[in-house]
């Protein structure tokens, strides 16, 4: 970059890297210390519904086998259970136990956190500003949304 700046994707990861282990640290403070960072990534990929495990696997950016061993993971840690799948019955869903809602609800409450923190630094206008672009680019960025 000519202004001796990392790129502007770096930019956005340096800021969500500080977030994640922000919120990591807060789970650690209650207990939740035994959640890698690769088994939190998997989690708040998890919708409130249950959802397959290749679905999992590919909104994560992982194989299906990796997701499977956290999954395997985190059921064994009580974070999440395997439920039937009421449209094949062969099939199992995965969903989030209500250990893990509820370390979720911390995890979203040390986001806002930060949040409001970055909203002091850079004052309302600018951060309304930077949520709003960031916001218009998912329409380019996140298959998911």
């Amino acid at each position: 970059m000519t202004d001796d700046q990392p790129p502007t994707g770096v930019l956005m990861f340096i800021a969500h890297r500080a977030t994640e282990q922000r919120v990591m640290s807060r789970m650690a403070e209650v207990g939740a210390g035994d959640i890698t960072l690769a088994q939190a990534r998997l989690l708040q990929r998890l919708a409130p519904e249950p959802m397959r495990l290749t679905d999992l696997a590919e909104q994560t950016g992982v194989t299906k086998q990796t997701a499977g061993g956290l999954v395997d993971q985190l059921e064994a840690a009580g974070y999440l259970r395997r439920v039937p799948d009421p449209s094949d019955g062969r099939a199992r869903l995965v969903t989030l136990s209500d250990r893990a809602v509820a370390l979720c609800a911390l995890a979203a409450r040390e986001v806002e956190v930060v949040e409001s923190e970055w909203r002091e630094y850079l004052g309302a206008s600018r951060f309304d500003d930077m949520r709003a672009a960031l916001i218009s680019l998912r329409e380019i960025t996140d298959p998911y949304r």
